[in-house]
């Protein structure tokens, strides 16, 4: 009787009614009883799909499935390793990405923002309590956000600067000092590591550093038709400010963003603004 009951508890296994049927073990291993399957959600894209190259699989989509965070996720995120080289926060999205032909290191800025802020979400809850600078007197405090309280930011395309969209995940603009038609590119993840990791380099070889030089190296993809990096080079490191400052403006206009701006005043000097959340080391770990 002990028996039939805990059979019945496992998942009602029955003995055969044949000599000759299977035997038991098979049912016994085709039942799982801590078989679990994390769920997915699908987050907006800031981009909708613009903005990446036709080949890119998310050209054209407006929304990316992920997974919800587990401990395996914990594990990557609080590595010292990966820490260290800089690789954790790409090898998690990579991990929580559903659609593995998606490369994490090729999204674009906003896109990856906003994943990462749904699966904090998901993962530990809405509220983020974290420290936040007062603007004024520079006193640090706690603060509480609501990181459901986020703006979207999608791109436009503005006729004043003159911008056109070439359809496969470039944009074109004209000089207003030199006249040249230059193409450039929305920039990934990866870009903005390797300009931190350029900036570092120089910095630590106490050299000059060159961060919008660095940023217009790896955005601009052709000026006249031209897509020779030399010849890109040579026009970035002669560019006038105009149309240095005109080629920013129209990269602020066509980049998507999210941005989560709350109001904040200060336990100390009482100065009351909005300021953007900070993401610190605590984002993903609220315990802490």
């Amino acid at each position: 009787m002990s028996r039939r009951n805990n059979e019945d508890r496992m998942g009602g296994i029955h003995k055969p009614e044949h000599a000759d049927a299977p035997p038991q073990v098979q049912s016994q291993k085709a039942f799982d009883p801590l078989h679990f399957v994390a769920p997915t959600e699908f987050v907006e894209l800031p981009s909708k799909g613009r903005g990446y190259q036709e080949n890119h699989p998310l050209f054209g989509e407006e929304t990316i499935e992920i997974r919800f965070m587990t401990a395996k996720d914990e594990d990557i995120l609080s590595s010292q390793t990966l820490l260290k080289k800089g690789l954790a926060v790409e090898r998690f999205l990579q991990n929580v990405i559903v659609n593995k032909d998606i490369d994490a290191k090729k999204l674009l800025v906003a896109d990856r923002n906003a994943i990462l802020i749904s699966a904090r979400v998901s993962g530990y809850g809405n509220i983020y309590e974290t420290k936040a600078a007062c603007p004024a007197c520079g006193t640090s405090s706690d603060h509480t956000f609501d990181l459901n309280d986020k703006k979207i930011i999608n791109f436009e395309l503005n006729d004043e600067l003159g911008v056109k969209e070439t359809g496969h995940g470039t944009f074109i603009t004209k000089m207003p000092y030199s006249k040249f038609n230059v193409e450039y590119r929305l920039l990934y993840g990866e870009d903005e590591i390797h300009i931190s990791n350029i900036t570092a380099s120089k910095r630590k070889r106490k050299m000059n550093e060159s961060l919008l030089s660095d940023q217009y190296n790896r955005m601009i993809v052709a000026i006249e038709g031209h897509k020779d990096g030399s010849v890109i080079k040579r026009y970035i490191d002669n560019m006038p400010t105009i149309d240095s400052r005109h080629l920013r403006a129209c990269y602020k206009a066509t980049a998507p963003d999210v941005k989560i701006i709350q109001n904040f005043e200060c336990s100390s000097c009482s100065h009351e603004q909005e300021i953007e959340v900070p993401f610190g080391a605590d984002f993903f770990w609220p315990d802490r």
